[in-house]
Order: C-alpha cells, then sequence, then structure tokens
C-alpha cells in the first residue's frame, strides 16, 4: 500500500487539470499592462518556463490561438460584464461557447471556464444569474460535446467566510445561502471542482498581528506558535491550508459528498506602499516558491489529505494599469520580457533553469560581511572574474549589497573556472543552487535566461527595475522526483 501511495505522489507532479490525476501549479495571465507582449511572446515566455496551466481572465481570441498545439492546459473566463447576458440567454451562452470553445479545440487545450471573478463579492446584482448562467454554459457544452473535457465553475472568494478561523466552525455568509447551494449543486451534479480565491497575504495583513507572518509564509513555526484546531486538534502550518480547509467546512454544511477545491487564485505582492510593508520582494518571493513546494507535494490540508490543493499563482505580469495601491500592481513574478522579477520557476523539470554546469554559485545566505568582502575581493582580483555588472549603474548592481555583488562575482568565476579545477567555495561563504539566480535585466553567467531558452530575443518591451531579487533557492524538483523514487524502491 505504501508503494502504492508513493507511486501516486510521483504521479501528481506530472497530472493534468483533472483533480483525480494529480497537483499542479498554473499562473493567471492578466493583461492590464502598459508592455504587453504579443500572444506569441507570451507563450514563448510560458514555453521556455515550462509553465503548463494558465487561467485567462477573458477568452481572448488571439491568445487561445496562439496557445494552439502547445499542450498548456488552459482555463479561459467569462467576464463579470458577460455574466448577466449569458446567465439571461442560453443562445448568448451557445454563441460563446462556439465562439471561444468549440473553434479552438482539441488544438488548443481548453479544459475549464471560470464564470465570472469573485461575482457575490464584487457585483452582487449578478447573483440571482450566475448558477442560470453556469447552467447555460454546461448546456452548451453538452450539444457540443466538450461538456467532458471542459469544466464549468465560478472563482469566489474567501470574504464569503466572515470567520475562516478555526477552520471546523467556518461557514459561508448565510446571506448568500440559496446562491451558494445552487453552485454546489451545480458542481456536484456536473462532477466539477470549487473554484477559490485565497490570499494570505490579505489575511494576515488584515489579522493585525494575531498570526505571526510564518504561518502565511509556509515557513516553520516554533512550538509556542504552533496554530491548532481547538475543535479537531488539527496542526496548521500554513494559513493557505486553514483557508482551504475552512471551505471544505463550509461546503459540508450543506450536506453533500465532497467537492474538490480548486485555488484559481493565489500570490503575495513583491511591491507595496508606504503603509504597505509586508509587500516585500523577500516576502513575495519565499511565499510562492514555499507554495509551489507545498502544493507539489500532493497532499491536501488536514481535513482532506488525499485531494491535491492545485492551485494558480497571481499572476505572471506586473500589472501596472491596474488601479489601486502600489501592491495591486506589484503581483507579477515574471517580467515583460520573461526574466524573474525574483527566484523562482514552475519548471517541474528542473532543468529550465538550471545551467548545463549543475549549478549556479552563489553567496550563503547570513555569511559574515567582512568574509563575503574578502571572497569577492578575491574573484573580481585574482580570480579574474568579469564584474563589470556589478559596478554603480550596471544592470546588477542593485540591490547594492555584499551578498548580491559576491554571488554575481562568485558564480562568474566559477562558471569559467570548473572545467580547469575552480570551486564554489570561497572560504565557506558560498552556495551552490540549480535555481538560476538572473533576475530583471541582471543575466547571471550560465543563464539560459539570456536568450530566454532560446525561444525569444532577448527582450520585447521596458524591462523591469532590476537588482529586486537575494539569491534564494528553491528546492529543485527533480530531487524531489529522485526521492520519491528512492521511496518506492525501499
Amino acid at each position: 500500500m505504501r508503494r502504492e501511495i508513493l507511486f501516486g505522489c510521483l504521479l501528481l507532479m506530472f497530472g493534468s487539470l483533472s483533480i483525480a490525476l494529480g497537483a499542479f501549479v498554473g499562473i493567471n495571465i492578466g493583461t492590464d499592462l502598459l508592455n504587453l507582449p504579443s500572444p506569441e511572446q507570451v507563450v514563448a515566455i510560458l514555453r521556455s518556463h515550462q509553465i503548463a496551466h494558465v487561467r485567462l481572465f477573458d477568452a481572448d481570441n488571439h491568445l487561445l490561438s496562439a496557445l494552439s498545439e502547445t499542450e498548456i492546459e488552459v482555463m479561459i473566463s467569462v467576464t463579470n460584464e458577460e455574466v448577466l447576458g449569458i446567465g439571461q440567454s442560453p443562445a448568448a451562452a451557445a454563441a460563446w461557447i462556439n465562439k471561444n470553445v468549440a473553434a479552438f479545440v482539441p488544438s488548443t487545450n481548453i479544459t475549464a471556464i471560470a464564470v465570472g471573478s469573485e461575482v457575490l463579492s464584487t457585483i452582487p446584482h449578478a447573483a440571482p444569474v450566475l448558477v442560470p448562467a453556469m447552467k447555460n454554459l454546461h448546456k452548451s457544452l453538452v450539444s457540443s460535446n466538450l461538456n467532458s473535457q471542459v469544466k464549468v465553475s465560478t472563482p469566489l472568494s474567501m470574504d464569503l467566510i466572515p470567520k475562516p478561523f478555526p477552520p471546523s466552525a467556518a461557514t459561508f455568509n448565510s446571506s448568500w445561502d440559496s446562491i451558494i447551494s445552487g453552485v454546489l449543486d451545480f458542481l456536484k451534479s456536473t462532477d466539477s471542482f470549487f473554484m477559490l480565491n485565497a490570499y494570505p497575504y490579505f489575511g494576515y495583513v488584515q489579522s493585525s498581528g494575531i498570526f505571526p507572518i510564518e504561518y502565511a509564509l509556509f515557513q516553520p513555526l516554533s512550538p509556542v506558535k504552533q496554530i491548532v484546531d481547538p475543535n479537531t486538534l488539527f496542526h496548521y502550518d500554513s494559513m493557505f491550508d486553514a483557508m482551504v480547509d475552512a471551505t471544505y467546512n463550509s461546503i459540508s454544511a450543506y450536506n453533500l459528498s465532497v467537492i474538490p477545491i480548486l485555488v484559481t487564485e493565489t500570490g503575495w505582492p513583491w511591491a507595496g506602499g508606504a503603509n504597505e510593508q509586508d509587500a516585500t520582494v523577500e516576502n513575495a518571493e519565499t511565499f510562492n516558491n514555499n507554495l509551489i513546494k507545498r502544493v507539489l507535494n500532493g497532499s491536501g490540508p488536514p481535513s482532506q489529505p488525499a485531494i491535491p490543493m492545485n492551485t494558480y499563482i497571481y499572476e505572471l505580469f506586473n500589472e501596472d494599469k491596474k488601479p489601486g495601491p502600489l501592491s495591486e500592481k506589484s503581483y507579477g513574478v515574471y517580467f515583460s520580457n520573461g526574466s524573474s522579477v525574483y527566484t523562482f520557476s514552475l519548471d517541474t523539470s528542473g532543468g529550465a533553469t538550471a545551467n548545463a554546469s549543475g549549478g549556479f554559485c552563489v553567496a550563503k545566505k547570513g555569511s559574515d560581511t567582512s568574509s563575503l568582502q574578502d571572497g569577492l575581493n578575491w574573484a573580481c582580483g585574482p580570480g579574474q572574474a568579469n564584474c563589470s555588472a556589478i559596478q554603480s549603474g550596471q544592470p546588477c548592481y542593485m540591490p547594492d549589497t555584499i551578498e548580491n555583488h559576491a554571488s554575481y562575482a562568485y558564480n562568474d568565476y566559477y562558471q569559467k573556472m570548473r572545467s580547469v579545477g575552480g570551486t564554489c567555495d570561497f572560504g565557506g561563504t558560498a552556495m551552490i543552487t540549480t535555481v538560476d539566480p538572473s533576475n530583471g535585466s541582471c543575466i547571471f553567467t550560465g543563464s539560459t535566461n539570456s536568450s530566454i531558452g532560446g525561444t525569444l530575443t532577448p527582450a520585447f518591451g521596458p524591462e523591469g527595475p532590476p537588482g529586486n531579487a537575494s539569491p534564494g533557492q528553491l528546492p529543485d524538483i527533480v530531487v524531489l522526483l529522485l526521492a520519491t523514487l528512492v521511496l518506492l524502491i525501499v
């Protein structure tokens, strides 16, 4: 039995959108930015970063055409503006399906339709037609013989659960009972999934210090900070798990069998205004990389451990045209030229961001500053590393820290000298990572980002501000796969 479970976990890493087939992390694609790449360039970015699942906030036909023959699984969306018309007219629903689904499948791998976005929270006047809209679309899919391939659901917000902790006592806002009951009945009858938008960033900020930030960032909690549901005694290692479990418990109040939850949005902003001190590059990098590790281990939250928490990160690009605070414009994990805002990878093959040498040489976090300075001086002097990129005004100068500059210099030396015995040590201040530390316009020696994996020109729009990241670590997914295989053999 243990072997079967472990083998199942291995399969989860390569699953499709079907909840039953495995765990995945996808990404949302918003288009509200000044320098939006062309559809072909967007797809090139997706492919170069090995992104296999995307959610569109509309059904842009140009992008759907560009996604043809890529095998990328695509969730398209009915915009909030379209919900009323589709909910009131079966003919409008049929026309929408014909234009945006039937015209593209099977060459474009459309697997789901998100009907609106947080309709009950953002456009409550449309609530009465939400379920009719979902039913009209599903009937049109049945007529086109596409209902087995394309699921229909609607993303709902955690705002609908007034008190999400403890998860075991969570319930939906009772004023929406009839609508939510209709949504759940529809999902159950069509074998679909519950779409949830869950942001620990907001949960943490709004908790006013009740919860430690480690809890929001998937970081280990000290014994005195353990989060335990007093009713079930379940331990929650992350706010994300607790949010998903709060939703499962809210669904259970309707006396239905379990409906799998698909997290359609989550993320953490990497920049914010003066009153948004938790919106930082370090926190965003930590959250998203830990989220990926958490989801790809294939297990669910404490109450539903057998159901993977498939998730879409918000979002691919920074949408600088969006209204609101700076944080709203700063969720993107890539700049519009395809380079990473910070160390980040969804590559489940483990090879897209690592160079042929087997890794990049970077400074160890927390190393003594004077030792790092000595290592930097040696690399740029006797080591003959090319340190021009970390000079003032150059792409890798910012952030202006010893750790950042040492990482660049260490890596440049290592990539050039490893074939003749050069090592990555520098007095114990260096380490090998398989994750490409390049960010923005700062491209580390040996990186494939200089040509975006050979599939793009170096840039097709203004690059974001360089140097927003420190060389963090995301464990190589290949290591996780090998570890699983070892367990299978044992």
